[in-house]
C-alpha cells in the first residue's frame, strides 16, 4: 500500500538520494516541506493534514501538530534529541517516534572540539579583527595538559572524552549511569557534578534536555567553576541557564564558552551576542555530509518498517495493541 511521507529536513537526501530511493521503492509519495528550514507549529500543522509519516529534524512536533495528522503512524526524527516531539501524545495516539542514535555522534563530537578550540584560542574573535583591518591577537591557551569534564557519557560525550584524551587531556566524567570499565580504559574517572565543575578547565555538556536537567547549570553551579574554564554547550540550550551564563561571562567570572544550542531558537536578542568571548553556531553541530546521509537513511528505515507494519529498529515509544 503506497502512504504519503512529509520530509521536513532541507538536507534529507541532498547529497545522496538514497534516501529518497528507499522510500519510493517502498511504494510511498514524498511530500517536501516547501519552506526548506525548520517549519513552525502552524506551518507543521499544515504540513501533517494529509501524511501518513512525518521525517523530521528540529520542527516542532507538538500536541497540536499532531492533532492535524489524523493519518498519522510514525514520527522519525532525522536525529538522536526528540525533545521538540511531544512522545507522550504521540503514544496516546498510537504515533511511532523513532530517532536514530549514533548516527551524527562522531559530528557532534567534532564540533564540541571545534568550538574548544575557538575559545581557548579566539579564533573567531581575531579573524573578525583582521577583516577589519586591526592586527591584534589573543593569548589564549592550550588545552594538552588541561582538566576536561565531560557532563553525560552517552555517545558523544565518550567520544568527545577520548578525543579529549588523545589530545593529552585529563579527563573527568559525571553521569547518572556511570561506565566505569569504559572510563577505566581511557583513564578517566567520574566524579559528583560538583567536583566536575570545580576541576574541569573545560566543561562539555552531553545529556538529553528533560525536566531533570532543565537549567541544570545556573548561577550556584557556574560559580564553582574556575574563572579562566570555559564552557561548551553542544547538547541542548535549555540545559543552560543563560541569563546566568551571561552574567559570568560579562563579569569574568568565566573566561568563555561556545554554544551551538539556545533555549529560543533560532537566537535572537540574547544578550549572549553582546559579548566578545562566547562563540555561537546555530545548532549545526550534528550535520555533516556523511551524518546527514547516515541520520537520512536511518530516519527513512524507521519510516519504511512502520509503513510495512513493522516495529522499527529504533522507536522512542512503545504503542500498546
Amino acid at each position: 500500500m503506497a502512504y504519503r511521507v512529509l520530509v521536513a529536513p532541507p538536507f534529507f537526501g541532498r547529497k545522496n538520494a538514497a534516501p529518497f530511493d528507499l522510500l519510493r521503492e517502498a511504494g510511498h509519495e514524498i511530500v517536501l516541506n516547501p519552506h526548506r528550514r525548520t517549519a513552525t507549529e502552524g506551518e507543521m500543522c499544515a504540513l501533517v493534514t494529509d501524511v501518513d509519516a512525518a521525517i523530521v529534524s528540529l520542527d516542532p512536533v507538538t500536541e497540536k501538530v499532531l492533532s492535524y495528522g489524523p493519518r498519522l503512524k510514525v514520527v522519525a526524527r532525522a536525529g538522536v534529541g526528540y525533545d521538540n516531539i511531544d512522545v507522550e501524545a504521540a503514544t496516546r495516539r498510537g504515533i511511532f517516534v523513532t530517532n536514530v542514535p549514533g548516527a551524527n555522534s562522531r559530528a557532534v563530537a567534532e564540533m564540541a572540539l571545534g568550538l574548544m578550540f575557538d575559545v581557548a584560542r579566539r579564533i573567531a574573535v581575531m579573524d573578525k579583527r583582521v577583516r577589519a583591518g586591526v592586527w591584534k591577537g589573543h593569548v589564549g591557551f592550550e588545552l594538552g595538559g588541561k582538566a576536561l569534564g565531560i557532563v553525560g557519557t552517552g555517545n558523544i560525550g565518550r567520544l568527545v572524552a577520548e578525543l579529549g584524551a588523545k589530545l593529552g587531556m585529563r579527563v573527568v566524567c559525571w553521569s547518572r549511569t556511570p561506565d566505569r570499565n569504559w572510563a577505566g580504559a581511557i583513564g578517566a574517572v567520574y566524579v559528583s557534578l560538583d567536583e566536575l565543575l570545580q576541576s574541569a578547565d573545560v566543561v562539555s555538556i552531553h545529556i538529553a534536555l528533560t525536566e531533570r536537567t532543565r537549567n541544570l547549570l545556573s548561577q550556584r553551579e557556574l560559580s564553582l567553576m574556575k574563572p579562566s574554564a570555559i564552557l561548551i554547550n553542544t547538547a541542548r540550550g535549555g540545559i543552560v541557564d543563560e541569563d546566568a551564563l551571561f552574567e559570568a561571562l560579562h563579569e569574568k567570572r568565566l573566561a568563555g564558552a561556545g554554544l551551538d544550542v539556545f533555549a529560543d531558537e533560532p537566537i535572537a536578542q540574547s544578550r549572549l551576542l553582546e559579548l566578545e568571548n562566547v562563540v555561537l553556531t546555530p545548532h549545526v553541530g550534528g550535520l555533516t555530509a556523511e551524518s546527514a546521509h547516515s541520520i537520512s537513511m536511518g530516519a527513512a528505515r524507521n519510516v519504511v518498517a512502520v509503513l510495512g507494519g513493522q516495529t522499527p529498529e529504533n522507536a522512542v515509544n512503545v504503542l500498546v495493541p
